[in-house]
């Protein structure tokens, strides 16, 4: 049951693990370009996903739920394991080799985009005129800020490049909050269905790392094992029972507010830690993109995206 008290929020059994989460996902876009440099894309991800899954299983079993998830939602977890777990990540890490973390953060902010699209063509959700309204307003200030970055362009990378790679991470785990919301997920527990799939996803992972990258490269320096810990423990295990105790409590459409509080923690970081480079164009971007959002998530018969959380890098 969710509460409907508009100051619901406001509450620290709330407040506080929202804080948390967008505190936590607002970071890992940027400690993803410690992953990239030394270290093969693929092989980061993969060893984030072989520690992330273990601990995903156990999270399951602590919170006493059935790993038994049936044929069928082993065929719905090697899908999503595909889509979120190998192509998304894959697709996003390459992504910050041309584009700052903040501005790759603040594009998959638009994943509640595809999410209402395919969510209309493949489980029939109705789409408001005020959601697709606000994702315009939204589109317009990311391209500003994006046509700031191709100006600046502070990686000194290719950013038509970062924006196509971009956009597929943004499409590949789209497709796989929409799947995940089909029949047979509506049937089953989170905690289980998202450890098989980081599972099938860690399996197909390495399969392409070693494709695409060659033998196994296994660094020593502490900090980027630190990194590793962080985006497989705290990113990916840590925030999910998190977040859908929040979901639960106020409800998805509410919850989904949470993505816009990431945008602004890695905007920040980005800033301070990376060296973005601010103009009254990208700043303006930056407004515009975030007043759109709110104002799409505000579209009360709009769809919530179908799983959020799976949005996060």
């Amino acid at each position: 049951m969710t509460d409907a008290n508009p100051h619901t929020l406001l509450r620290p059994q709330i407040a506080l693990p929202f804080a948390l989460v967008a505190l936590i996902w607002g970071s890992t876009w940027y400690v993803i370009t410690g992953q990239i440099g030394e270290v093969p894309a693929s092989w980061s991800i993969a060893w984030r996903f072989a520690l992330a899954t273990p601990a995903m299983f156990l999270v399951a079993v602590i919170m006493r739920k059935s790993l038994a998830i049936g044929r069928a939602g082993h065929l719905l977890a090697m899908f999503i394991g595909l889509t979120q777990f190998c192509l998304n990540f894959n697709f996003v890490y390459r992504a910050e080799l041309h584009l700052t973390s903040g501005v790759v953060a603040v594009m998959f902010g638009l994943l509640m985009v595809p999410n209402a699209l395919f969510g209309r063509a493949i489980l029939g959700q109705p789409v408001t005129l005020r959601f697709l309204l606000g994702s315009l307003v939204a589109i317009a200030g990311i391209s500003m800020l994006l046509l700031h970055e191709a100006r600046v362009s502070p990686l000194g990378g290719n950013v038509g490049i970062g924006i196509l790679l971009a956009i597929g991470g943004i499409l590949a785990a789209s497709i796989a909050n929409v799947v995940q919301a089909n029949e047979t997920g509506q049937k089953l527990s989170m905690p289980p269905l998202l450890a098989w799939s980081m599972l099938y996803g860690t399996v197909i992972d390495f399969a392409l790392a070693w494709i695409t990258a060659g033998p196994p490269v296994i660094p020593i320096r502490w900090e980027y094992w630190a990194g590793v810990a962080w985006l497989g423990l705290a990113g990916s295990v840590v925030t999910f029972p998190l977040y859908y105790t929040i979901v639960r409590q106020i409800g998805a459409g509410r919850a989904a507010y949470n993505s816009i509080a990431v945008i602004i923690v890695a905007m920040l970081i980005s800033t301070f830690v990376e060296g973005y480079q601010w103009s009254w164009l990208s700043a303006s971007g930056g407004v515009l993109a975030i007043c759109g959002m709110v104002l799409a998530l505000r579209a009360r018969r709009a769809p919530p995206p179908p799983l959020e959380p799976m949005s996060e890098p």
